[in-house]
């Protein structure tokens, strides 16, 4: 070691000596001497490695091929793994947000006047499900009679017993609580019982108002089966717009199933609105469903509601009487149950509309239904319905569970001539199926092969809110001033229905993270940390491929 040492020493004092064009000429010779003796792959891959720490952009790996102390080398290399590190674990939490959470929904940029948006749909249930007469208290007689678990007379008539068992489907019978037997062999057509023992709309509806011109009820109202009976609605989807063809609504809901309707003079029945595309550019003003101009009561529905005093059947309604009153969308089906208004006999009832719509941008129609959670109008195919909503979907989704549990489905329901309607044996059995399903889908709602509805709300929806005012209504004073006469002894209800505001907010279904903004927050993180860039990768694949394939080329041919 001591020889070696001095070999050193008087080696550097020579080199001292020595010119310095004789050195460089020296040190020439020893580098073409090296481009001669060929290159080992663990050679060239060194090369390679200096090569790319020397040029490359990204933090820190220039040290890395510098010959620097072990200290400052182990001190990079950590900056550098912690750095990657963090890295990773930002743009995992950046990358579950974007898979996840993709669609928000914030308020639009613009307002919406109402005119781009139709008229609620409103559908009005009288409490009174048939006139009182002597049948009626004799079918309370019958009812306790059943609760009792005693048999019905054989006395009744036909028509008796077809009002009877239609009344228990519609009445609310609170204390039905057992299941009754089978009454009746006969299937019956409830369609028809209601219509033949309902009161006529010409008595529930006294006169009607819309666009400030008094017009005929008829005119402007449509049937409507519901859990509560016959029902009459303003401003919806025919039967023929709403249902598929093969299902009995199809043909005895709409204003052409109605043999009493002379003209309708204020609507045009030409389809030409639907939820996500709204109205034709060039449509007119009075078109099918309707619309409003601006929120005014003289262009609000305008209608007088009866209630023959005399007729009042506390048995069959309890203590409530009235109307039920619900704002839908046209395209909806009606579902009282949900949520209704109360008009009771003897108030004016004054209803400011607050639509709420959701609309949804182009950019998230590529994500699936389920991030989006939500369905464009041709994403979902409903059995009985032509359009999709959350609400038909339900209705569809309960039919069909009903039909699984009970073998039948209920009159208000959709449904084909070859499905079965429900008994009065049943009654209990389809009542309890809507809570069993509702359970079910709770107890289902995280897994993934649930039996569940899947009825997620249209990325285009609408809904309406309701401010109610009200006040009394002399009915008394109101037909001594009109000169009106009865002849029978009725009280009044006045309602009145028409939007609040001229233009409202809608909320928009928009993407919260695009691939272009996941882009962009990977490139800030990495390029904050780490100055990593599409280059730089572009950088590690030039010298891992182009750069060490054009080295060891280069060598082969050298040898």
């Amino acid at each position: 070691m001591q020889m070696i040492g001095k070999y050193e020493d008087v080696t550097s004092k020579v080199s001292e000596h020595i010119p310095f064009d004789v050195q460089t000429t020296l040190e020439s010779g020893e580098q073409e001497v090296s481009r001669k003796r060929p290159k080992t792959l663990r050679q060239s891959l060194l090369e390679l490695y200096y090569e790319y720490c020397e040029n490359t952009s990204l933090h820190g790996i220039q040290y890395l091929g510098q010959r620097r102390p072990r200290k400052e080398v182990f001190f990079w290399i950590c900056i550098f793994i912690l750095s990657t590190l963090y890295c990773m674990q930002t743009i995992s939490k950046i990358y579950d947000k974007w898979i996840d959470t993709p669609v928000i929904v914030s308020f639009s940029e613009r307002s919406t006047p109402i005119s781009d948006i139709p008229f609620p749909a409103i559908t009005m249930c009288s409490e009174i499900r048939r006139p009182l007469d002597d049948n009626a208290a004799r079918y309370g007689d019958l009812l306790l009679m059943l609760e009792r678990g005693e048999k019905l007379p054989s006395n009744l008539t036909e028509n008796e017993r077809e009002e009877f068992l239609t009344l228990l489907h519609t009445c609310n019978y609170d204390t039905l609580i057992r299941e009754l037997p089978k009454l009746w062999n006969q299937s019956l057509d409830y369609i028809r019982i209601l219509r033949e023992m309902s009161f006529d709309m010409e008595v529930q509806a006294l006169a009607c108002k819309w666009f400030g011109a008094e017009d005929i009820c008829v005119d402007l109202l449509t049937e409507s089966f519901t859990e509560d009976g016959l029902c009459y609605t303003f401003n919806a989807f025919n039967g023929t717009d709403l249902y598929r063809e093969d299902t009995v609504q199809y043909h005895i809901m709409g204003l052409e199933s109605q043999v009493n309707v002379s003209s309708a003079n204020r609507i045009n029945r030409t389809l030409s609105w639907t939820l996500e595309k709204g109205y034709p550019r060039n449509s007119p003003l009075k078109t099918y469903p309707a619309r409003v101009v601006s929120a005014n009561t003289r262009v609000s529905f305008d209608v007088f509601l009866l209630v023959p005093t005399e007729h009042l059947d506390y048995r069959c309604s309890g203590g409530t009487q009235g109307y039920k009153i619900a704002l839908h969308t046209p395209d909806d089906v009606p579902l009282l149950s949900k949520r209704f208004v109360r008009v009771s006999p003897g108030k004016e009832i004054s209803i400011a509309v607050k639509p709420v719509m959701v609309t949804t941008s182009d950019g998230i129609a590529s994500y699936p239904p389920a991030k989006r959670k939500c369905f464009l109008s041709h994403e979902r195919y409903l059995r009985f319905f032509k359009v999709y909503s959350e609400r038909n979907c339900e209705m569809e989704c309960l039919t069909n569970y009903t039909l699984k549990a009970c073998g039948c489905v209920t009159f208000a329901m959709p449904r084909t001539a070859d499905m079965p309607v429900c008994g009065e044996h049943k009654i209990t059995c389809y009542l309890k199926a809507e809570d069993n399903m509702l359970q079910e889908h709770f107890s289902t709602r995280f897994d993934d092969n649930g039996d569940n509805c899947n009825c997620l709300p249209s990325c285009t929806s609408l809904e309406f809110d309701a401010e109610i005012s009200q006040g009394d209504f002399d009915s008394k004073k109101f037909l001594e001033a009109a000169k009106i006469d009865l002849g029978f002894e009725a009280v009044f209800s006045h309602l009145v229905i028409h939007f609040k505001d001229n233009e409202f907010i809608t909320s928009k279904r928009s993407e919260l993270y695009g691939f272009s903004d996941f882009l962009a927050n990977c490139g800030g993180i990495l390029g904050l940390f780490m100055g990593f860039s599409i280059l730089s990768l572009v950088e590690i694949i030039y010298h891992a491929t182009l750069r060490l394939w054009s080295n060891i080329r280069s060598k082969r041919n050298r040898q």
